[in-house]
């Protein structure tokens, strides 16, 4: 497949543009700072991040590193705690950086800069590479987009609830899998599309940025073309285990 995840992390390999890419979304830098905004009081994982990333780049051996979306977490100005966070990241990273701009990245761009950290920015609406399109999902696609092999989206954070015989439940991340049902995309662009690819769901990088609990009645979906533009959905462990039809786990 175009899109592989990781197993046991939150990211994926893609071959795509003769370049092998590791993909992920909602890393949320400095979070911990906004939690503290509402209240919660955390210490910083900024270094654990840190390393999960880098050790997914090694062991994948990864060209390019792609952040659909959210690399940081403060919607408007950026913590200082980010700034530093950020920092230290791209301080460490050895591939080139590629990030499609979520709704939490909107002031990311000046801080980049200032950290020259050589980031190549890509509009919220998506960027491709190769037969592969980004973007984050806050807000539609770009038709270029839709009509690739294979969407990538973030933005979601889809975990379901799972229970065991006794009555125990437990939240875990999950990918989301299955064919882009193109007639949402179409009415919302006027216009037919050639959109018959496979949409990929990303689950957060980020284990403290929370989700949509994608198995429990009543919930919904926070992008604007969900569920309605995915067809058939697969969740799927960050192990691997398959679960079949996300609505009925």
């Amino acid at each position: 497949m175009r899109v592989e995840p990781v197993p046991g992390v939150p990211a994926a390999t893609v071959d795509a543009g003769g370049e092998r890419l590791l993909a992920l979304a909602d890393y949320h830098a400095g979070i911990e700072a906004g939690l503290q905004y509402e209240g919660v009081e955390l210490r910083s994982a900024a270094s654990e991040r840190r390393e999960r990333l880098l050790s997914a780049l090694e062991r994948t051996g990864a060209d390019r590193l792609v952040v659909v979306g959210d690399l940081g977490h403060a919607i408007g100005s950026p913590f200082a705690s980010e700034r530093e966070e950020l920092e230290a990241l791209f301080s460490t990273l050895s591939v080139p950086v590629t990030l499609v701009k979520g709704n939490h990245d909107g002031e990311l761009e000046t801080v980049l800069e200032e950290l020259d950290a050589g980031v190549t920015v890509a509009p919220s609406h998506g960027t491709t590479i190769g037969d592969v399109g980004f973007a984050h999902g806050h807000t539609w696609p770009a038709p270029a987009v839709l009509e690739s092999a294979v969407v990538c989206v973030g933005h979601e954070h889809p975990v379901v609830r799972l229970e065991d015989k006794v009555g125990g439940t437990r939240k875990e991340r999950v990918w989301l899998r299955g064919a882009l049902a193109g007639g949402p995309f179409e009415d919302h662009y006027d216009r037919p599309l050639d959109a018959d690819g496979d949409l990929v769901v990303f689950p957060a990088f980020n284990d403290r940025s929370g989700g949509t609990w994608v198995n429990v009645a009543g919930q919904d979906f926070l992008a604007p073309f969900l569920p309605a533009g995915l067809a058939d959905a697969e969740a799927f462990l960050l192990d691997g285990t398959r679960l079949g039809r996300y609505r009925d786990v």
